[in-house]
């Protein structure tokens, strides 16, 4: 079984990448963190690798996306309630995200998102569990 999942995104500027997800209250792996990327610690088992493009390069031979022209993958992580959702994307707002659509609720399921600095795509859910068990 897998243990852990590491995320890897490429970022323009580094710097600006780092002081985005800090302003959302998230925190970055020293360990795993030097001017070629940062380990972003999205939760217990979860991170993202966030490489300066040229590094990132190194991992492939295929082109490099523009995530703010094609969507390369949508990140989602689940939220402890509706309100952590929308805390979550208002941060993103105040630090120089976009939000591409508004927040939608489909019942039982809440979510919202934002696209950081470099246009990658982030998800947040709020999955009530009562509703889950309702027939």
């Amino acid at each position: 079984m897998h243990k852990q999942i590491y995320v890897n995104l490429a970022v323009a500027d580094l710097p600006k990448a780092r002081a985005f997800f800090s302003e959302l209250g998230f925190s970055f792996h020293p360990t795993f963190s030097n001017d070629q990327g940062a380990c972003l610690i999205l939760g217990e088992n979860i991170f993202a690798m966030l490489l300066v493009k040229p590094f990132f390069q190194t991992f492939t031979t295929k082109a490099l996306a523009d995530p703010k022209q094609q969507v390369e993958a949508l990140m989602c992580l689940s939220c402890e309630s509706r309100a952590e959702v929308d805390e979550i994307v208002a941060k993103a707002l105040r630090a120089g995200g976009t939000t591409p659509r508004p927040a939608q609720d489909h019942g039982g399921m809440y979510g919202h998102g934002f696209d950081d600095l470099d246009g990658h795509a982030w998800e947040f859910v709020y999955m009530d569990p009562n509703a889950a068990a309702a027939p």
